[in-house]
């Protein structure tokens, strides 16, 4: 799995060790006392998602799930958005989860009951201002999954999106200043203001509960869903 030494992906890496998973924890600076076992990716290149892969196949001698979880925000209107800033997330956010799913089909294939689970967001279904290439990488995603899901019918693998509202991890929390910069607003209404604001039950998403998610999708239980978005958004997209 991805993004897997802090905020959700670390809940994730942890969950699934306790369900008595073989996880290799990749992230491009691995924690050291993290879950599973580490491995060092920039996922923003071909080499390393392909070398994520070939890492977990050669570790554990299969692969049966891939979790894209790696991600990364910036906060700034269109016409200032950073043109290498908009590269570098739709390499993360967008092109890294293609990428394995390519490199692993086949190990996901032979496997007999693969399982191929992103990590999006609501805002996969839904948008917010200064988000440009975060709304729009996460939107791809989604599309990719009920691409993989159709695909993958024949051959037993299934592929879902998890589109959970505002988590309470670091990448959340390091939006606040950004928020206020471009909303023109105090740094302390963001999180009432602007975070919660879309949550029609207001509070954060822990990140434990995105990875018994995952848990449930990954296991038996979760082998009706496939093509589709799980989404745990607190209420945000019923409006």
């Amino acid at each position: 799995m991805t993004g897997a030494a802090s905020g959700i992906g670390r809940a994730i890496a942890e969950r699934l060790v306790d369900d008595g998973v073989d996880v290799l924890a990749v992230d491009l600076e691995p924690a050291q006392d993290g879950p599973g076992v580490g491995h060092a990716a920039d996922l923003t290149t071909r080499e390393g998602n392909s070398g994520a892969i070939e890492a977990a196949v050669d570790r554990f001698g299969r692969l049966d799930v891939i979790v894209a979880n790696a991600g990364v925000q910036h906060v700034a209107p269109v016409a200032e958005f950073p043109e290498d800033r908009w590269d570098a997330m739709i390499a993360l956010l967008l092109t890294s989860p293609f990428l394995l799913a390519r490199y692993g089909w086949e190990a996901l294939a032979a496997s007999g009951d693969g399982r191929f689970v992103a990590i999006a967001s609501a805002h996969a279904l839904a948008a917010s201002p200064f988000k440009s290439a975060y709304v729009a990488a996460k939107h791809g995603v989604l599309g990719l999954v009920k691409t993989l899901a159709l695909e993958g019918a024949e051959q037993g693998i299934l592929a879902t999106a998890v589109c959970p509202g505002f988590v309470r991890t670091p990448l959340v929390e390091s939006q606040l200043a950004d928020q206020a910069k471009a909303r023109g607003i105090p740094e302390e209404r963001v999180l009432e203001d602007v975070i919660l604001e879309p949550h029609a039950v207001k509070r954060l998403l822990e990140p434990e509960e995105v990875a018994g998610t995952v848990s449930f999708l990954i296991g038996p239980a979760g082998s009706g869903f496939t093509g589709v978005s799980v989404t745990m958004d607190l209420g945000w997209t019923a409006r």
